[in-house]
């Protein structure tokens, strides 16, 4: 952050639990110049995510999990949200350390290649979370059954999907959370790119 675009007024803590809301009074740098009047944020912070979405050149399919997702429930949403694999980094953990234990933990698999997607942030306006995002090559033939940690509260399905089904699950809305989406369209964009290129070094 650049000081002479951002100033940082005034921080408190709001709320400490899972995650944690601090509430900012700040000033920023205007397009026209000069700076902003006092704004006040409240913003939610639980760390940084990596997700992965393990492909399996081979047979040309996708390993996605299932799982009960509150804040989709509360939005409306499908409360089951099939998804990419994806944990939260770890003081000391890579997001490529991360993309491998989650492969593990949650859909029992070996990443074997990975491919970095891109990096983004969630909801820019109020939360800090970013998500580093990969492709990882798989062998899906075992893939399937019920994963994850008990003691982390997780229930987690694995789902073998074909390729030629995945536009179709956006379309439909069985794929809805953005990490997905985004992950799901960029195999779709590059996929025979990067079948040669797994094709090449296994």
């Amino acid at each position: 952050m650049n000081q002479d675009d951002v100033e940082i007024l005034e921080r408190q803590p709001a709320y400490r639990g899972y995650g944690r809301i601090d509430r900012y009074r700040l000033r920023h740098r205007l397009h026209n110049g000069g700076m902003s009047g006092p704004i006040d944020r409240e913003v939610y912070d639980r760390g940084h995510v990596t997700g992965v979405l393990p492909y399996d050149p081979v047979r040309d399919c996708v390993v996605m999990i299932e799982q009960f997702r509150v804040g989709a429930c509360l939005a409306g949403m499908r409360s089951w949200q099939v998804e990419a694999v994806a944990g939260i980094i770890d003081e000391g953990e890579t997001p490529e350390q991360v993309a491998r234990r989650e492969a593990r933990e949650e859909a029992d698999l070996d990443i074997h290649d990975l491919v970095p997607i891109c990096r983004y942030v969630v909801s820019p306006g109020a939360i800090t979370e970013s998500v580093a995002l990969f492709a990882g090559r798989v062998d899906s033939s075992d893939a399937g059954g019920v994963h994850g940690l008990p003691e982390e509260g997780e229930d987690i399905k694995v789902l073998v999907v074909p390729v030629s089904e995945l536009a179709g699950m956006i379309d439909d809305g069985r794929i809805g959370n953005s990490l997905s989406i985004i992950a799901v369209q960029w195999l779709l964009l590059y996929r025979d790119k990067l079948r040669a290129s797994w094709k090449a070094t296994a």
